[in-house]
């Protein structure tokens, strides 16, 4: 199951409070490297609609749950999501105030969520309501897979600690991937429980990371080309390319192509679970002193006290 401890019993999924204040983030949060801050911004376009619509589809799916514990799991790792859309959501402000107004490319991404992985498929296409929920049951493990993989990576990125990165961007990066480890295995078992049985569950669990794999890599690129095009600080004097993500890849200011890649074929096994992915102790301590849920956590204790 999901929820194991440091310890080895079972790790309990909850929402944390948090507080971050933008004020002093500059547009290029990490110094001089305005791809690899364009490239990390995508999550900013793609997260409120996508984690808004992981809530969705779990809460349509938790009256298929029969095991008390994993619904538990699925409860807390639902409000880990909202907060997460609402905070990221938060930045997307903060962009609009620096004059990068991400409108025109967010309303293609709740199209996506909204329309293209709705609650009916698309055009009426005659899929079963139980065949659809399990489909995009199977999508939100495959994207988990991927979350998964890139909180651990923020969590150990020495580069951008050198690179000099705004400490509230990182704290906001590192809280976020901190509970994505943390509750990374969820979603995969909520597939497994309302997947079906055998071959069939297997095959759509190939199906969702076969979906994921080219509409992650398309939306992503696709962002960070708009997010650096209309960048006003800029001014057009540079466009999102290879070159310069790999140049930002070996100073260790964006995970490699390998680490990416790699979570595929694992993914991919038969036995695979993704409990084994990162590290939940090293998720769990960065949870306990993450400036932005220490500070949350002081000013309740401050309200309450007064």
């Amino acid at each position: 199951m999901s929820g194991e401890t440091v310890s080895g019993g079972h790790h309990a999924i909850a929402p944390r409070r948090v507080s971050f204040d933008w004020e002093d983030t500059p547009l290029h949060w990490i110094p001089d490297e305005p791809t690899a801050t364009h490239v990390i911004n995508v999550l900013h376009l793609l997260l409120p609609a996508g984690e808004r619509w992981f809530v969705r589809v779990l809460k349509e799916a938790l009256p298929l749950v029969r095991d008390p514990e994993l619904l538990k799991d699925v409860k807390g790792f639902m409000g880990q999501e909202a907060t997460h859309s609402v905070q990221h959501a938060y930045v997307l402000d903060h962009l609009a105030a620096q004059r990068l107004d991400t409108a025109d490319f967010t309303r293609h991404v709740d199209f996506l969520f909204e329309k293209l992985l709705g609650d009916e498929p698309l055009l009426g296409v005659p899929v079963p309501a139980r065949e659809w929920l399990r489909f995009r049951l199977s999508v939100i493990a495959a994207i988990e897979q991927f979350t998964a993989v890139l909180g651990d990576w923020v969590l150990t990125a020495e580069g951008l600690d050198l690179a000099d990165a705004d400490e509230v961007m990182l704290d906001l990066l590192r809280w976020h991937g901190a509970e994505e480890v943390e509750h990374r295995a969820v979603a995969f078992d909520m597939y497994q429980h309302c997947g079906g049985e055998g071959a069939p569950r297997y095959a759509r669990r190939l199906a969702g990371m076969a979906v994921t794999v080219p509409m992650m890599l398309y939306m992503w690129a696709w962002g960070a080309a708009y997010l650096i095009r209309n960048d006003p600080r800029l001014d057009g004097r540079l466009r999102y390319s290879l070159s310069e993500h790999n140049k930002a890849v070996r100073k260790g200011l964006l995970p490699t192509w390998k680490e990416l890649g790699a979570a595929i074929p694992r993914y991919l096994r038969r036995s695979y679970h993704p409990s084994k992915e990162g590290s939940l102790l090293r998720a769990v301590e960065y949870l306990a002193q993450s400036p932005a849920a220490r500070s949350a956590v002081g000013a309740i204790g401050r309200a309450a006290a007064s």
